[in-house]
């Protein structure tokens, strides 16, 4: 693994972190926001992992899918819980169970 993906890791693991603080702060809506920033720093790193060249975007689920016979078996198996959410008031819609989900599918 290379520096900028192990960088990616070392990210999303202190971002993880972070999610229990704006859980307990009442903030969801950063809990799922952080929650998907973890998701995509490590998909970055599982790209470049996998020798793909990592987008200048923030989705790479369909990179993911057009390459998934690169990655490894555990990863293809969970392509399918990686998705978008719609525009929304975030503080207004989000509540407790669906941070406490983002928290357990980082």
């Amino acid at each position: 693994m290379d520096k900028l993906s192990q960088d990616y890791l070392k990210r999303a693991n202190i971002r993880l972190e972070v999610l229990e603080v704006f859980y307990n702060k009442g903030d969801y809506a950063d809990v799922v926001r952080e929650a998907q920033e973890v998701v995509e720093l490590v998909l970055k790193a599982v790209l470049r992992n996998a020798g793909i060249d990592v987008p200048k975007i923030h989705d790479v689920s369909r990179i993911l899918e057009k390459h998934k016979d690169l990655l490894l078996e555990e990863i293809k198996e969970n392509l399918k819980k990686i998705y978008g959410a719609e525009d929304f008031i975030p503080l207004d819609e989000y509540i407790t169970e669906e941070a406490l989900q983002a928290i357990e599918e980082c």
